[in-house]
């Protein structure tokens, strides 16, 4: 039975049988229709026999048949459908002369397949109840599981590859006759095609390009639930005889959680994947688990002066199929999970650069670099584990490159910003990145500042990185180690994942150590004192926020393996949950960051190696448990020694002894020139503000003071944070316009402001943060609102 669940706040279930079947590749073919709110299309997916299959293969067909029975018992699926629907197919017209599809080959099959949403029936496919009983066929066909949620699924196909010109060279045997060798002679074609050897990618993608367009040769049967789609075709029992490549046509919906239809900050319309929990399973069908790797490519049309982004290695150039439509074309040759796949559609500009910068950015660039001969010593001899693929670690042109081709796109009204700091930060932290790790695992870099309803100040995806626009104000500070975070993510993350999804740990915890390095040989010229000092300040500011989430979050979010000895296990046919992945509040929490990072940072591992430090403890100590781990807490207080904690604290000092000063007279004006401040950096203010918070009172006239003095207004995200919780506890009413600002243009750092104007429970805060969520609401992140609006109402 399929499990219902409550989709915001239970696990997430994977339910792909991926043991049985491998996802090898995707061929996207889709339209976005800004009007609908809808992306339609078709998918083609290439598959190979799963492990599971082959291990129990050679034991006889009977053993692997129970378990296909015992998975077919296990859901109660909505019963199985045959479609009536007259979808045209592609044709298979092809020119051998490029593996990427000509701008004419795309003209011809746009026309061809205009007609995709002209069928769909009235009843509705993706829920239809009029079909044929699974219960009569689940104990004897293989049946096949997808991810798939929120997608109105219209038409399932087996692809006949067979039909390709030129694809005679993937045959073992020249003749072979009646319907069930043509079968087999598909999937052969299919399993020599997806086993190409590296060398031979561009074939590949070029066959992989014209067996997506060749015609359907027979409906299958399918089925969608609340978390799957499920695909049989009659009497056939085994992974092995089951079509290797189908072509599903389907619709996105626009309530769909996968991607978001909103405006940007110019007020133009987009669409993009967000992040979601449920990943892009709402995007098109797929495989979710980790262990499903695989390779994509996608033809996108949208109307002209739209500009299509997406995880790809190509920088796409756009063609014209016809007046007013362009397609873009992006493909990876990297297998990758596809829960990594992002795409952002909107009124992107390219972000320019003045000649002048342009050479200093590149005088930078080798700055960095690593001499040509330290470079070969470092990888000359190192040889990958990895499945084979184009990989740039074997390069050696890519071994050389500090810096990768990138491009900085953002909505008109934030061009300018871009440039004033972004543009220059993105090549000095690539170099960075080099200088630390050596070869960049991707081959270019697309950034784009997204709308601001995006949860996050970032995130990470094969070739493209999504910055909230809360990095740009406020000097280079913020945008650097956060460019430097989503980086670092190149490497842990996803050139290297986690096997488990619940082991976030294990990424995050590398990519906010690495933050730290990256930007110190970013920034240039600092001393290793210096760069100590940063590190150590920044350590405190994190080992502070970890306590505060301790004290006010659920135990069992705090755990870095919820799933503890146990992680990494799947069912028989693949299927297994991420614990706790559709959490709504789970997304804020910052344990995974900050644990592991911590740890990376103490200094006392080789004491600790002699003190019997093993993997056992390490699980029970720091992974498997709530709360701060004991090493943590005797090192917290070492870090408040450092020369700018310690230069904080001089500062905040003379802002208590001011505040009581004032209160004593509250009838003199304080003289300007009583107190001297001193300057600080952005982490500084953050902590000094940290501090100030602790006060239980602090004047008007303080609140003033400290505003102007170091220009709060003015600063990063997280010191404008830091004041915003200022004004709402000391109700100053002057900093109520930062509040409804900061709420606007911050979303990604702002849900828990309005906890905090509830519980003061003060009438004007109230009403300030219901006004300023009934302004926000319609386009703010679904997990976002549903946490706020629990903190409202």
């Amino acid at each position: 039975m399929e499990t219902q669940l409550d989709p915001m706040k239970d696990d997430l279930p994977l339910m792909a049988n991926t043991s049985y079947m491998l996802v090898k590749h995707y061929v996207l073919d889709l339209d976005v229709d800004f009007k609908s709110k809808v992306i339609e299309g078709s998918i083609v997916l290439f598959f190979e026999t799963g492990s599971q299959y082959r291990k129990t293969s050679s034991a006889g067909k009977e053993c692997c048949q129970s378990q296909f029975d015992e998975t077919c018992k296990m859901r109660a699926s909505e019963p199985c459908h045959t479609p009536m629907i007259n979808v045209s197919t592609c044709s298979s017209k092809m020119e051998y002369n490029d593996f990427a599809v000509s701008g004419k080959e795309e003209e011809a099959a746009s026309d061809e397949n205009s007609n995709h949403s002209n069928n769909e029936q009235a009843s509705g496919i993706s829920s239809s109840k009029d079909c044929c009983d699974i219960e009569d066929h689940g104990n004897k066909d293989f049946l096949l599981v997808l991810d798939c949620c929120d997608l109105s699924v219209l038409k399932v196909e087996e692809v006949d590859v067979a039909a390709v010109s030129g694809i005679e060279k993937f045959t073992r045997s020249a003749k072979l006759t009646g319907v069930s060798k043509l079968e087999n002679l598909r999937n052969q074609i299919v399993h020599e095609l997806v086993t190409l050897p590296a060398d031979r990618w561009k074939e590949q993608l070029y066959y992989f390009t014209h067996c997506s367009q060749a015609p359907g040769c027979g409906e299958l049967l399918f089925s969608t639930g609340t978390w799957s789609l499920e695909i049989r075709k009659s009497g056939i029992q085994t992974p092995a005889d089951f079509p290797h490549a189908i072509r599903i046509w389907y619709k996105t919906k626009p309530e769909g959680r996968s991607v978001t239809w909103t405006t940007d900050q110019s007020g133009r319309p987009c669409v993009y994947t967000m992040g979601s929990p449920i990943n892009n399973r709402a995007l098109f069908p797929c495989q979710e688990p980790p262990i499903a790797l695989s390779t994509w490519q996608a033809s996108v049309r949208a109307a002209a002066g739209f500009v299509v982004l997406m995880s790809g290695e190509n920088s796409a150039e756009p063609v014209q199929l016809r007046e007013g439509i362009l397609n873009w074309y992006y493909y990876v040759s990297m297998p990758m999970p596809a829960s990594t796949f992002t795409i952002a559609v909107g009124c992107w500009q390219e972000v320019k650069q003045q000649s002048f910068k342009q050479k200093a950015a590149i005088g930078t660039n080798t700055e960095f670099s690593l001499p040509s001969s330290q470079t070969d010593l470092r990888w000359h001899e190192e040889i990958c584990g990895h499945m084979e693929y184009p990989c740039r670690f074997q390069n050696p042109a890519a071994r050389l490159q500090a810096v990768i081709p990138y491009r900085v796109f953002a909505p008109r009204c934030l061009l300018e910003s871009c440039e004033e700091y972004l543009l220059q930060l993105v090549p000095q932290c690539l170099s960075a990145a080099y200088a630390t790790l050596g070869t960049h695992p991707f081959s270019r870099l697309d950034v784009l500042i997204v709308p601001s309803n995006f949860s996050s100040l970032g995130m990470a995806s094969p070739h493209i990185i999504f910055l909230s626009q809360s990095v740009l104000p406020g000097g280079s500070h913020l945008c650097g180690t956060r460019l430097c975070h989503e980086i670092a993510h190149a490497w842990f993350g996803l050139a290297i994942g986690a096997r488990d999804w619940t082991e976030e740990w294990i990424s995050e915890g590398f990519a906010t150590f690495l933050e730290d390095l990256f930007w110190a040989r970013a920034q240039q010229q600092l001393s290793h004192d210096e760069i100590k000092g940063q590190q150590e300040l920044k350590a405190l500011l994190r080992w502070r926020r970890l306590r505060d989430e301790v004290q006010n979050s659920e135990e069992e979010l705090q755990v870095l393996r919820p799933k503890k000895e146990s992680t990494g296990e799947v069912s028989e046919s693949g299927a297994s949950v991420v614990k706790y992945g559709l959490k709504a509040e789970k997304i804020f929490m910052q344990v995974h960051y900050l644990k592991d990072f911590l740890s990376m940072l103490l200094e006392d591992i080789p004491k600790q190696k002699q003190s019997g430090l093993t993997v056992e403890s390490i699980f029970q100590n720091w992974l498997d448990t709530s709360g701060i781990p004991k090493p943590l807490l005797e090192e917290g207080e070492t870090w408040k020694e450092c020369q700018l904690v310690q230069q904080v604290t001089g500062e905040v000092t003379k802002w208590i002894q001011t505040n009581r000063r004032i209160r004593k007279s509250s009838k003199k004006k304080m003289k300007q020139d009583e107190v001297v401040f001193q300057q600080l950096l952005p982490d500084q203010l953050v902590l000094l503000l940290e501090f100030l918070l602790e006060e239980k009172t602090l004047c008007p006239r303080i609140l003033q003071c400290l505003e102007r003095t170091y220009q709060l207004r003015e600063q990063d995200a997280e010191v404008r944070h830091r004041w915003c919780e200022l004004v709402i506890k000391h109700k100053y009413e002057p900093g109520y316009g930062d509040i409804e600002r900061f709420l606007r243009e911050d979303q990604a750092m702002g849900v828990y402001l309005y906890g905090e104007l509830m519980v003061n429970e003060d009438a004007k805060q109230q009403e300030l943060a219901r006004k300023c969520f009934a302004a926000a609401q319609e386009h703010m992140d679904a997990s976002s609102a549903k946490v706020v609006a629990e903190m409202l109402f």
